[in-house]
């Protein structure tokens, strides 16, 4: 195995199993950004140490037992200890040694608690929404603070600064690595699924640069959103959200053109569809359906689960995702709920209709600079013949959307305007 080779085992090793790493590391240190950083230290002895000795038979054990040894030795300097040993006046040595001896036991436990204590922390409300991304992508998704940046369109030093700040206020606020009770749950974890879908949606589609789908964050966002169900079986909400991401993943093929072009849903071709992940994501649905009422996850799964099901565009069942919409925006009641639904009432009965409710909308605070109404607006005229009022509607669009894949195609469908 060559260097080159021994790297990039290094990496998918990491990618594996740095999220456990840390949050075995995190719970007996009690700080987010130490346990980082000792698992990054394992990292470094193994990029030292396996192009020499050969990737180990068991690279995960490896570079846990690399950390742990970190973390002993960070244990062993910790001051609070020695504090701690010389006001009950016992030996330091006979002291450190008990600490050690629970921290073996500790690592060597189950990580899957671990593993949900880390989403919990680092999805935690006293950070920032664009903090909690950029602290779940590089703890629980292993990603480097240059891939987060790529991934967001933000300066590498930019998406640096949030991480460690992130950091900094975790351990300011003195937040516990925990999984909250009660009430708390129920807060937290909606703050959990709400940074695991906005990772998805930002890879599913990018709201700005080239490139109108980022598969990487994707992927990310439905490896947490399964681990997150395994974690939390009993939570049908997790269940929506991962039926939902699962589905509109089995669409990705499709999606995309030669030349990366942007395809609209009615436009694909459904055989590209990928039946396994179509398959994952109704299992999930019906295990949400079992648990209780449906939630607003699971509510845009059956949406998709709607389009899933049919295997032509025409067999769409546009009223039943129309009454689906309406049941959704009574449970949160939004603007681009109402939008969507507007979408769907015109596929069921017609252009006409969809645009009353659009124009109903139209002096929304929120969507005046939402790309999406004016495109919604711009197809229903269309469909109805005005082209001249669909023409700005698509050129509006097209220079409200930071996506320059979206932008293309929305000019092209205002030139089509000028032939009718």
């Amino acid at each position: 195995m060559t260097a080159s080779d021994i790297h990039r085992t290094i990496d998918a090793v990491w990618r594996i199993e740095s999220a456990r790493l840390i949050a075995g590391l995190a719970r007996i240190v009690r700080d987010v950004g130490v346990a980082e950083d000792l698992a990054h230290d394992a990292l470094v002895a193994a990029l030292q140490q396996w192009p020499e000795s050969g990737v180990p038979n068991n690279p995960g054990a490896w570079l846990m037992a690399a950390a742990k040894h970190r973390a002993i030795d960070h244990v062993r300097r910790n001051k609070l200890l020695e504090r701690k040993h010389e006001e009950i006046g016992r030996s330091r040595t006979s002291e450190n040694e008990d600490a050690i001896a629970d921290l073996d036991a500790a690592l060597d436990d189950d990580v899957g608690d671990d593993l949900l204590r880390l989403i919990f922390t680092a999805c935690h409300p006293v950070l920032s929404t664009e903090a909690r991304l950029a602290l779940t992508l590089r703890l629980l998704g292993g990603l480097t603070t240059d891939e987060i940046a790529r991934a967001f369109l933000v300066s590498e030093p930019t998406i640096a600064q949030r991480i460690v700040r992130a950091k900094r206020t975790l351990a300011d606020k003195g937040v516990p690595f925990e999984v909250p009770r009660g009430a708390e749950l129920a807060d937290r974890l909606a703050s959990v699924l709400e940074v695991v879908y906005l990772v998805f949606n930002e890879g599913y589609t990018a709201t700005a640069g080239d490139d109108w789908m980022r598969p990487t964050l994707c992927e990310e966002a439905l490896r947490l959103g399964r681990i997150l169900a395994g974690l939390v079986p009993d939570e049908p909400e997790v269940h929506g959200l991962v039926a939902l991401m699962e589905i509109q993943a089995s669409r990705s093929r499709a999606r995309v053109g030669p030349s990366g072009e942007p395809i609209l849903l009615l436009d694909q071709n459904r055989a590209r569809w990928d039946q396994l992940l179509i398959r994952r994501g109704l299992a999930a649905l019906a295990r949400a359906e079992g648990l209780g009422d449906l939630g607003p996850y699971a509510l845009q799964a059956s949406i998709a689960a709607c389009h899933a099901r049919a295997l032509i565009a025409e067999d769409t069942d546009w009223a039943r995702i129309a009454g689906l919409y309406a049941d959704l925006a009574r449970l949160t009641p939004s603007p681009v709920v109402e939008l969507n639904r507007a979408v769907a009432v015109a596929m069921a009965f017609g252009p006409r209709a969809g645009l009353d409710l659009v124009d109903a909308l139209a002096s929304e605070p929120s969507l005046r600079d939402y790309h999406l109404l004016p495109t919604v607006r711009g197809d229903f005229l269309a469909k109805l013949g005005r082209f001249a009022e669909a023409r700005p509607e698509f050129e509006r669009a097209a220079g409200l959307t930071r996506n320059a894949r979206e932008r293309a195609l929305l000019l092209d469908r205002a030139r089509a305007c000028e032939d009718g």
